[in-house]
């Protein structure tokens, strides 16, 4: 049988583990001391008298990446039952290695002790977090976004490319203040650029900061209807016309909340084990590593964050 490939990589496999470790442990639970684990929780399965609870299967579909945290999940749907066959098929894998004994042996009870470690951590994580993580926190960095956020532009382009400067110079007097369809049809007859021509010579919009610099510079202070340029480009020099252009509206909340919550889940998280580390007795008992002369110091990296928290 191939198992899941989430059982062994990255913190979907961290998750899977500890939730393995659960059934491990709920195997030697009798069926009368089992309850539904949280409100309108469902029955869905059970093994050797042992109930599959619905939020068990969601728990392993967020482990493997499935789904998000805060989505929901059908217990009619395709996947649902793809999942609740995989957590059958843990559970009936913990409950053999219970019969045989396998929880015993010095290697597996590291493990177990690990697994352990590991959903003790995300239980302590996540109960910081889901008091960070909230509207109003989230409210306010959003707030903080927009209060230092440099606006950027979103402009319009029309180009012509020319093969030499000269010859977009002479275009550019012929063109004058370029407000008129000229410019459209000139790139049509006379553009080297093959990606444009055939629209007029039409860029579309884009903002300001992601134009290659040698561009921006050309259409700083170039007002709608002029022209710009020539500017030499890749394919050659290019004259440059603005249609438009107007300050670039800022991301809505919803847009950027994901950001924002990893950014306070991140802050949140560096701040307890820091604090956690400080108070700790700690002991590192490998040996200095070599000097290496002329190498440059390595800062201390930063906790990485592990949460599935949500804004509640």
């Amino acid at each position: 049988m191939a198992r899941k490939a989430s059982l062994t990589q990255g913190k979907g496999g961290a998750l899977a583990l500890a939730a393995a470790l659960a059934l491990l442990a709920a195997c030697s639970q009798t069926p009368s001391a089992q309850h539904p684990p949280e409100p309108g929780d469902q029955a869905v399965a059970k093994v050797n008298g042992q109930v599959i609870w619905a939020s068990d299967v969601k728990r392993e579909a967020v482990a493997e990446g499935q789904i998000g945290p805060g989505d929901p999940l059908d217990p009619s749907s395709d996947l649902f039952r793809q999942v609740l066959d995989e957590v059958i098929d843990t559970k009936v894998l913990a409950s053999e290695a219970l019969a045989r004994h396998l929880d015993k042996d010095p290697a597996a009870q590291r493990r177990l002790a690990a697994a352990r470690d590991r959903a003790l951590e995300d239980v302590m994580v996540d109960s910081v977090v889901s008091k960070a993580v909230n509207q109003q926190a989230v409210g306010a960095l959003y707030q903080e976004f927009l209060k230092n956020r440099t606006p950027s532009e979103v402009i319009h382009l029309h180009q012509i490319v020319f093969a030499n400067v000269a010859d977009a110079e002479a275009a550019k007097k012929q063109l004058g203040a370029g407000a008129s369809s000229a410019f459209e049809a000139m790139a049509m007859e006379k553009s080297i650029d093959n990606e444009t021509r055939f629209k007029g010579g039409d860029l579309g919009e884009m903002t300001t900061d992601t134009l290659p610099q040698p561009l921006a510079e050309a259409i700083k202070d170039v007002k709608p209807g002029q022209l710009a340029g020539p500017v030499k480009v890749d394919a050659g020099w290019a004259l440059l016309r603005v249609d438009d252009r107007h300050p670039e509206p800022p991301p809505s909340l919803d847009q950027v909340r994901p950001q924002l919550i990893r950014f306070i889940t991140y802050d949140q998280i560096k701040d307890l084990v820091l604090t956690l580390r400080s108070h700790a007795k700690i002991q590192n008992l490998l040996p200095p590593p070599p000097e290496v002369p002329g190498a440059p110091t390595e800062p201390a990296s930063a906790p990485t964050p592990r949460t599935n928290a949500v804004i509640p």
